[in-house]
């Protein structure tokens, strides 16, 4: 039988054959191996990256969650809150079931204003003190849905700032209307529609410290107006306010803002304000200086008379 001219010097027929038979003993190559045919060490492999990626979506949606309520409680307690309007005391303002945001940091940086829509809490004025329940759990868990904004107190109100400290408010002029230190508010921009800016008659100057407060919808407010007999005669605690509702976020073919009305803001009522608000003695010595300017004027309108004799003598 002859060589094979191919085969390599030295290389005997029977380790020839031998290195041709190797391949077809190792089985297919890698690039030959049918798909999801991966070794046991590849399979596990997989295996714990999925249990690591499984355990790191939960992780990250918990640190996810934790820090949003985190955010919630820290934004509602010191900056801004959402609240539900619960009757139609402010219609048309708002409606039942609206979302106004309310700013819990705008009288950090301004006092309260008359005109302002104010959410404020009626607990120890306007109600009894609220107690707190006597189960513990129950008491976590109230603390907890109203720190969160789940649900909030039931002595918590919305009205609109007529008075501040120091005004006369008085219901009403010959014209029907409520008057602010002498100054009538034109009212048909906000109250609701039809009503008279009050049918009660009402005559207080706001002590110290305390804001009158009513509702737009003046036929069906439960405001300052008939709280006559609580703390203050119907007026509220400046620091019971909570905050001013300056937005409608819901529902959105209702988004819009809440400024004050342009009644509260005529020259004439804030001059009134000022001269209602002059201590006594700054009026009763105005007083004494216009009457002694008129005192010296008089005089010295006589002395020209006087003089004009005795030239003439």
């Amino acid at each position: 039988m002859d060589a094979d001219p191919d085969a390599e010097p030295g290389v005997g027929a029977g380790e020839q054959a031998a290195a041709e038979q190797q391949p077809a003993q190792e089985g297919p190559a890698d690039s030959e191996r049918p798909a999801g045919s991966e070794g046991p060490a590849d399979s596990a492999e997989e295996t714990k990256t999925v249990k690591r990626r499984k355990r790191s979506f939960w992780r990250d949606l918990v640190v996810i969650v934790v820090a949003a309520l985190a955010l919630t409680i820290l934004l509602k307690a010191f900056v801004v809150q959402v609240f539900s309007i619960p009757s139609g005391s402010m219609e048309n303002t708002l409606l039942p079931g609206d979302r106004i945001l309310v700013s819990k940091v705008v009288y950090d940086f301004r006092p309260i204003a008359r005109g302002d829509i104010v959410v404020f809490s009626g607990a120890g004025s306007w109600d009894p003190p609220t107690k707190p329940p006597g189960n513990w759990f129950l008491r976590i868990w109230s603390d907890a849905v109203n720190l969160i904004g789940i649900a909030g107190p039931d002595t918590d109100y919305v009205k609109r700032v007529i008075g501040v400290p120091g005004d006369h408010v008085v219901c009403c002029n010959s014209k029907g209307q409520v008057t602010v230190n002498g100054v009538p508010l034109s009212e048909s921009s906000y109250v609701f529609p039809g009503d008279a800016p009050s049918n009660m008659r009402f005559d207080i100057t706001v002590p110290a410290g305390r804001l009158w407060v009513m509702g737009d919808n003046r036929g069906d407010s439960d405001d300052s107006r008939y709280r006559g007999n609580s703390p203050g005669g119907g007026t509220i605690p400046e620091n019971e306010v909570v905050g001013r509702a300056f937005l409608i976020i819901w529902p959105f073919s209702r988004v819009s803002d809440l400024p004050i009305p342009n009644t509260f803001k005529q020259p004439a009522l804030t001059a009134a304000a000022a001269v209602s608000a002059a201590p006594p003695v700054t009026v009763a010595g105005g007083a004494a200086l216009a009457g002694a300017a008129f005192l010296t004027r008089r005089r010295r309108r006589s002395k020209p008379v006087a003089d004009c004799s005795r030239d003439q003598d």
